[in-house]
């Protein structure tokens, strides 16, 4: 058995910056078969330009757009671009630039205009395990699968039983679960403090626990075909891809 999808996420801090980082996921874990670029309002490219530079050089690219930051009656991004197959819609956060304009659009009304006037794009939205009571979250995954999200990425999980508890709240779905390593202190403190995370007690902020915990999630995975994917915030790319492509071929 193996993972069905199997993604990397990039920061698309400059284009060669970005280049570079395709290149050494391309050489260092190619059981990638897919990027998927955040959109994120402290660099100047934004996500769907990202994709557009970067699908020459690996093919499947799935850019996150924010909801908010769209116009009505302005062009969807990603909508015309030859080639994408797949967007990730996200609410956004409000930007700490009070000149960017945002809009009061929910996730579900975007989604619903990509479903009307992109129909050859598929569709998915976020799940956050953290941010609110479950069955709250459990009834936004219902709103927008109403309005027609095929599909989810997670926030990164941490905690081996809550990831078994949101694979039943989730079963039947096609889900992207995911990674990311947590290294020190002021690590954990950005996901508690930011992503309201509550770590398990035995969670230990080190590059080796995290590599543990991913390869034994990528392991079970793999059993039933399912999907990830990897967010390498502040570790090097060499130093977390290599032991989990290792998890992979065993």
């Amino acid at each position: 058995m193996s993972l069905s999808r199997l993604s990397v996420e990039l920061i698309p801090r400059s284009e060669d910056a970005l280049a570079q980082d395709v290149s050494s996921v391309k050489t260092l874990f190619p059981a990638a078969d897919t990027l998927n670029i955040p959109d994120l309002m402290r660099f100047p490219l934004r996500s769907w330009d990202a994709t557009a530079l970067t699908m020459p050089q690996f093919g499947t690219v799935i850019p996150h757009v924010r909801a908010i930051d769209i116009a009505p009656g302005a062009p969807l991004p990603g909508s015309d671009l030859p080639g994408l197959k797949e967007v990730l819609v996200v609410h956004g956060d409000p930007p700490a630039d009070l000149a960017h304009r945002t809009y009061p659009n929910s996730t579900e009304s975007i989604i619903r205009r990509y479903r009307k006037e992109a129909p050859h794009l598929r569709i998915y939205a976020a799940f956050d395990p953290y941010r609110r009571a479950p069955w709250k979250e459990l009834e936004d995954i219902a709103r927008k699968k109403e309005a027609g999200a095929e599909g989810f990425f997670t926030q990164p999980v941490f905690d081996r039983k809550l990831f078994d508890l949101c694979r039943e709240w989730l079963l039947g779905e096609q889900v992207f679960w995911g990674l990311s390593p947590v290294i020190g202190p002021r690590s954990r403190s950005y996901w508690e403090t930011t992503n309201h995370v509550v770590f398990p007690k035995n969670f230990e902020p080190t590059l080796d626990a995290n590599i543990q915990f991913a390869q034994s999630v990528l392991r079970d995975l793999s059993q039933e075909q399912g999907s990830a994917y990897l967010m390498p915030l502040r570790v090097k790319l060499d130093q977390y891809l290599p032991p989990l492509m290792d998890a992979l071929t065993v």
